[in-house]
């Protein structure tokens, strides 16, 4: 908050009332989120262990091995790939799947329900059904007819994750995209109908401009849950096939830190993930933002 606020709010008697609002979220926020970022950029400046009897610091040496570490350099690529599915698909399909449900009756009320079951849904519970699903022998296969390794075949692994974390995003895009399009004016689009624009017309020149804050919304919550993809991992691959095929940096922070018992070195890769999603997440965001103002 300002300081000309605060200092209006202890002149006007209204600094005890403002802060007793205010503490309680400021509390919460410092204990969980300032406290453990502080506490983890500590250790990454460290040689720590869990079973370590001496600590000692070791400046920014785990940051160096890190950079020059082939193993987190291919972790970091398989999670560029990884995001760069889980931002782009459930985009494009949330998109049409809201003009779907854009219409009024009881059957589409439903279908938004059930199109929005998959996000509340344990992320655990989404994985064990999916990989059912996807065995050699499961339902998948038995409907295409083939034998295809969705989850074994390294070259496959990675992009069937992609997909089942797309459609578990896929209903929080719609309901987004889909309250966006409920406030498009309809005057607009009947003067662009009354001008000649047809369906797809109308679409590109009239409602997608206006559905630039969803964009926004739905891009940088989908980068966060690309970034941060772990639990959809260990559930279905556990980082394989291969070495290290579907391993993501925050699959990577997990396992050094509490199967290695490196907790230096996955503090140091936890301080350079959370520096590469704010870096990039605001980088998204500055853009998305310059083309709701040029809209």
């Amino acid at each position: 908050m300002p300081l000309r606020h605060l200092r209006a709010a202890a002149s006007s008697g209204r600094l005890p009332y403002l802060l007793s609002f205010v503490a309680p979220g400021v509390l919460v926020y410092a204990c969980f989120v300032l406290a453990p970022i502080l506490l983890s950029f500590g250790y990454s400046l460290t040689n720590a262990s869990l079973f370590a009897t001496r600590t000692r610091f070791v400046g920014l040496d785990n940051y160096v091995r890190l950079l020059g570490d082939p193993a987190f350099l291919t972790s970091l690529k398989v999670t560029t790939i990884l995001t760069l599915i889980i931002v782009i698909v459930p985009n494009v399909a949330g998109v049409g799947v809201a003009v779907l449900l854009d219409r009024t009756g009881w059957l589409y009320r439903v279908l938004r329900s059930v199109f929005f079951i998959p996000v509340v849904l344990s992320s655990v519970v989404v994985s064990v059904v999916w990989m059912a699903m996807l065995q050699d022998e499961g339902l998948i296969n038995q409907l295409l007819g083939v034998r295809v390794g969705w989850l074994s075949d390294p070259d496959l692994a990675l992009y069937s994750i992609g997909f089942i974390i797309s459609w578990q995003m896929l209903g929080f895009c719609s309901v987004v995209y889909l309250a966006a399009l409920q406030g498009v004016p309809q005057s607009l689009l009947e003067a662009a109908s009354i001008d000649g624009a047809g369906t797809w017309t109308r679409f590109r020149k009239v409602t997608w401009p206006l559905l630039a804050p969803a964009l926004t919304t739905n891009t940088v919550m989908l980068l966060i849950t690309g970034f941060k993809a772990y639990d959809h991992i260990q559930v279905l691959t556990a980082g394989g096939p291969g070495l290290g095929t579907t391993a993501t940096v925050a699959f990577n922070v997990i396992q050094i830190g509490f199967t290695a018992n490196r907790t230096g070195e996955s503090s140091a890769m936890a301080i350079l993930m959370l520096v590469i999603i704010a870096t990039v997440s605001s980088i998204v965001l500055r853009v998305l933002n310059r083309r709701e103002v040029d809209l």
